[in-house]
């Protein structure tokens, strides 16, 4: 699904990523985890083909980079992001804003089938969104427009669907409400692979079985989730001393006081 070879991406002469190895195959589930400045947003670039590694060779859906059409790879990737959110218009309905997904466009500019509209309806309904297919964009709070990203992501009929920090922004409820949609995303098998980005290690769900640590711009550690996931690693990761709880076959974080010495 994914295959990095010793990417590497500099801009303005700095190190944004280096060196990153890494392989995601069919049927796994990976989250990414990192500090703000750690270079997921670098990666998922790469990833989507919006940015063009410096050195190494990026394999995404089986297409090396370089030698396949770009516009047409990302068609098969399904993207939740406030970059995406940022470019919908507020009056856009809900209904068009799901359609556009089969065309990987920004807004609708192609007609559409009698059947790309019961899809469409098929996947609100799905992410308990239907009954806001005729409102308005920027009437919907943020828990609402990432259910409808979620939605017009998958209309694509995605090989590859990444969720790049979904619950920015939400209350307690509305996460917890979005992160079981994601779940029950996970273990359908007629859904694709899902990469999870995040830097709140409560948000890695059990379907993530394994997990990238990323720090600054580079491989920290790889591997399974609860390998990785300990408080010994954890704490090596962050530089500071943390404790770590398993609730609800979740990882949950605090830091611990740290004691100066006299």
């Amino acid at each position: 699904m994914i295959h990095l070879s010793n990417v590497s991406v500099i801009k303005n002469k700095k190190d944004i990523l280096k060196n990153i190895n890494w392989k995601v195959k069919q049927g796994e589930h990976w989250s990414i985890l990192g500090l703000n400045g750690s270079g997921k947003t670098t990666l998922l670039n790469v990833i989507n083909g919006y940015l063009h590694p410096t050195n190494g060779q990026a394999k995404v859906l089986g297409e090396q980079f370089g030698k396949t059409y770009i516009p047409d790879l990302r068609k098969q990737i399904g993207l939740i992001s406030s970059s995406i959110q940022q470019q919908i218009q507020d009056f856009e309905t809900v209904l068009s804003i799901v359609l556009s997904g089969k065309f990987a466009s920004i807004g609708l500019w192609e007609a559409v089938e009698k059947a790309d509209v019961e899809l469409a309806q098929k996947y609100m309904k799905l992410l308990k969104c239907d009954h806001l297919q005729e409102q308005a964009y920027g009437t919907l709070s943020q828990g609402e427009r990432q259910r409808v990203l979620i939605a017009r992501a998958l209309m694509a009929d995605p090989k590859l669907l990444i969720f790049d920090e979904p619950c920015n922004g939400l209350d307690i409820i509305t996460r917890e409400e979005l992160l079981e949609i994601i779940e029950n995303l996970s273990i359908s098998a007629s859904y694709p692979t899902l990469i999870y980005v995040t830097h709140h290690v409560e948000e890695i769900l059990p379907c993530f079985t394994h997990t990238l640590l990323l720090k600054d711009g580079e491989i920290f550690d790889q591997g399974l989730s609860k390998e990785l996931l300990t408080e010994k690693n954890l704490s090596n990761f962050y530089e500071r001393p943390v404790s770590v709880q398993k609730e609800q076959n979740r990882i949950w974080l605090a830091l611990k006081e740290i004691v100066e010495q006299k």
